[in-house]
């Protein structure tokens, strides 16, 4: 048998250590078997796939599981096979501005799934060049909703999870830089979070989505940014995308593959108001 790897390997865990869930049984199921059995269906859903290069990052919806988590499987089942024990996950910030970057000051993030321990060396390793500022108490959704299908699919990893509350183009390359600089040769997965646009009707939300959507398949980080500023397409967590996309390609990825896209109307039927998800590939060729 395999020793564990000493990383998760952790002290009895305090409450304060700990940054507890603040959306299961509301966002995603609150029963470990319910919530594995729903993962599992989504990602047995989701068709063969093939895709060539080497897995470098992941974009992945962030709403309530009814509503993007099909989509989010398309993503996640990426890593069904791959030796991956580290994640940066950047997320933006929906409630509470907590400065242009951000991280929590807690030692794990807890699911019904478990615990996830944050990686405190790459944590650190991303404050040699950005400033990331530290909270006790975040609501956010949109970073914790990913880690049941990190769990599911990874088992154990450490996560470097930095949530932006600037999302600008400076922000994001500053931040992709800082990534790819921490990184380097190691094996870490990025993932960005994001939705797409919010409550237009289904055909201008397709339309708004696209325009975001076709920055990413040509690889073109600044140009998505400068689609978003200039408000020709919507995503709210944009910024972590191009974070992402600009530290992957400096990491070697020079392609990107749309796995999936939906809107909420194709989940409800209700096209009158409808909020856009999109799962994406950053490949190394």
């Amino acid at each position: 048998m395999a020793a564990r790897d000493s990383r998760f390997i952790q002290p009895s865990p305090t409450r304060d250590d700990v940054r507890h869930s603040v959306i299961a049984g509301s966002w995603y199921p609150g029963d470990p078997r319910m919530l594995k059995a729903e993962i599992s269906g989504f990602l047995d859903d989701v068709p063969p796939q093939s895709l060539r290069g080497e897995l470098v990052g992941l974009v992945a919806p962030h709403a309530g599981y009814m509503y993007s988590g099909q989509v989010a499987a398309y993503a996640y089942t990426q890593l069904r096979g791959l030796d991956i024990s580290r994640v940066a996950l950047v997320s933006p910030v929906h409630r509470v501005y907590p400065g242009r970057f951000a991280v929590t000051d807690k030692a794990y993030y807890e699911t019904p799934l478990g615990l996830v321990p944050v990686d405190v060396e790459l944590v650190h390793g991303v404050e040699r060049y950005v400033q990331l500022n530290r909270v006790s108490q975040d609501m956010e959704h949109s970073l914790e909703i990913q880690l049941p299908f990190l769990q599911h699919v990874l088992g154990d990893f450490t996560l470097a999870p930095i949530m932006m509350g600037d999302q600008d183009w400076d922000s994001a390359a500053q931040l992709g830089q800082a990534l790819a600089e921490t990184i380097a040769k190691d094996r870490v997965l990025l993932v960005a979070s994001t939705d797409l646009s919010h409550f237009h009707s289904y055909e201008v939300a397709v339309q708004l989505d696209h325009k975001v959507l076709d920055r990413v398949t040509a690889y073109d980080p600044e140009g998505l940014a400068r689609t978003l500023a200039t408000h020709k397409g919507e995503a709210c967590g944009g910024g972590p995308v191009v974070a992402v996309m600009v530290a992957a390609q400096k990491l070697g990825a020079n392609r990107a593959v749309l796995l999936k896209y939906m809107n909420s109307g194709d989940v409800t039927g209700d096209r009158s108001s409808v909020v856009g998800y999109a799962a994406a590939a950053l490949l190394r060729s």
